[in-house]
């Protein structure tokens, strides 16, 4: 009868097969961890361990359709890590990026700095990343989001739901749910689809394939969802408000002319990742009455 592989044996062979179709071999650790349920340590601890032969199969399958197809690990596996908690993903939500961490820190620290409940909106929640970590870090808050998608609100509320975060979420276009139900935000937070249309050949197939397209791509070279929710912002903010969205790298300069064009009055940054690109563009607003 043959001897089960160790653990450090089947994880060498996938890194290798993943290797040989291009594919990042990190994947393999991070499946493989996932279909032994165990923590990252524990993993790390039993690389002599011997590994189930269903167990195999069934992470050599995972690890052939991603190499082959380009699936997602987070969809194989079903969620994705965000701010330290655990949210469901699928085909109808963007995988959560760790740039957008950058973006949730920024306004935390803004609300902190301020020390007042406040009500916050999040444009185009998708998976819900954004609006259940504001509620669940800022409790004296009231927290919106909104989405265009349906399915996609459903994850959200999902999420939601498994994790205790008090959102209220509305389904419609943009800032539109707010104007309808007379919804005024202190803060309103975006991470809106930015990609132009020019640039869908460079995205690996992970992203093109299975990302959707809702959530990735904007006409007007990937600015038209900022000018969209810009222009409607005096009819969902209050007289002193701070909005913060996510950015592709060159559309620092674009967006700050969006907002200062509709807010003459206001003070605009923008800040970069930690890699030192472009990534957040906030802005203090007052409006005069």
């Amino acid at each position: 009868m043959k001897e089960p592989m160790k653990q450090y044996e089947v994880l060498q062979r996938a890194s290798l097969f993943l290797e040989q179709h291009n594919r990042e071999t990190n994947v393999a650790a991070l499946l493989l961890q996932h279909y032994l349920h165990v923590s990252r340590s524990e993993f790390f601890m039993k690389m002599r361990d011997p590994v189930p032969d269903a167990v195999v199969q069934q992470f050599q399958d995972a690890v052939k359709a991603h190499a082959e197809t380009g699936v997602p690990i987070q969809h194989i596996i079903g969620h994705e890590i965000f701010y330290g908690r655990t949210f469901h993903v699928n085909e109808h939500v963007l995988i959560p990026r760790p740039e957008t961490e950058e973006l949730v820190h920024h306004v935390i620290k803004q609300v902190k700095h301020d020390n007042q409940p406040l009500t916050i909106v999040d444009i185009g929640t998708g998976s819900g990343i954004i609006a259940c970590t504001l509620a669940l870090e800022l409790k004296n808050c009231t927290v919106y989001a909104t989405d265009i998608s349906e399915k996609a609100l459903t994850v959200a509320k999902n999420n939601a739901n498994q994790l205790g975060a008090n959102v209220t979420f509305l389904q419609g276009d943009f800032l539109q749910p707010l104007i309808d139900k007379q919804i005024k935000a202190d803060i309103v937070i975006s991470n809106p689809p930015y990609i132009p249309r020019s640039e869908e050949s460079t995205l690996s197939d992970t992203v093109k394939l299975y990302d959707p397209e809702l959530a990735l791509f904007a006409e007007e070279n990937g600015l038209a969802a900022y000018r969209e929710i810009i222009t409607k912002l005096p009819h969902t903010i209050t007289d002193h408000a701070y909005a913060a969205f996510e950015i592709g790298y060159q559309q620092g300069a674009s967006v700050t002319a969006f907002l200062e064009n509709q807010f003459p009055e206001s003070t605009v940054n923008v800040i970069q990742d930690i890699n030192g690109k472009d990534r957040i563009v906030a802005a203090e607003i007052s409006i005069n009455s």
